[in-house]
């Protein structure tokens, strides 16, 4: 039977999509923000991660390698955890490069410090 997120069962989609995929994306995610890199970049290389990952499933799994709907849901999954990579290292860069201008406002943001006495 065929889900919506995976093809012929939950585990391949889980250790190639999520887990070996996913992995590669965060860490891609962490690369290019220590880089300076911009997100437009990122989306990029997340597009040709998505294809390697179809790729693999295809390969190693029996999936279909042309299928634009399962294309599009490894390239969602790719993408979320690349942000979430981006953003945590670029939260933790601004905090910390620039400790006198900014602070941590939660596990995502930064907001400008508060004067004492303003």
């Amino acid at each position: 039977m065929m889900g919506i997120l995976w093809e012929n069962s939950f585990l391949p989609f889980l250790f190639v999509t999520v887990i070996i995929g996913g992995g590669a994306a965060y860490l891609s995610g962490r690369s290019l923000a220590m880089s300076w890199y911009r997100i437009r970049k990122l989306m990029f290389y997340m597009l040709l991660l998505a294809g390697a990952v179809r790729f693999f499933h295809y390969a190693l799994f029996g999936g279909t390698l042309l299928s634009v709907h399962y294309y599009v849901v490894d390239a969602a999954v790719l993408i979320g955890f690349s942000l979430l990579g981006y953003r945590l290292t670029r939260v933790r860069q601004m905090v910390t490069q620039y400790r006198w201008l900014y602070e941590r406002a939660g596990p995502f943001s930064w907001r400008e410090k508060r004067v004492v006495g303003e």
